[in-house]
């Protein structure tokens, strides 16, 4: 297992209280894999299915983002590699 990646960046270097924060996180982990599973079922008689896909990834990241602060920290979007989230100083 490789290990993953990660950079992050905020916004700004200093907030107002009530201020939006903005967190953007860059991640990757070079041995997560997705794969394509195709299923079709034949029966005694030899009458087969239509096939079905299904996608899987082996290996998936999981993101968290945790201040000590206690701040609530809320995704705004992820796309598998950047993750945007948002909070208030």
């Amino acid at each position: 297992m490789a290990t993953p990646t990660v950079t992050v960046a905020l916004n700004a270097a200093v907030y107002a209280p009530g201020d939006e924060m903005r967190l953007t996180v860059t991640y990757s982990d070079t041995d997560t894999c997705p794969a394509t599973v195709t299923v079709v079922l034949t029966d005694v008689r030899g009458h087969s299915s239509a096939p079905v896909q299904m996608t899987a990834v082996i290996d998936p990241l999981t993101l968290t983002v945790v201040d000590d602060s206690g701040r609530a920290w809320t995704k705004l979007s992820d796309n598998g590699a950047v993750a945007d989230y948002r909070a208030v100083a």
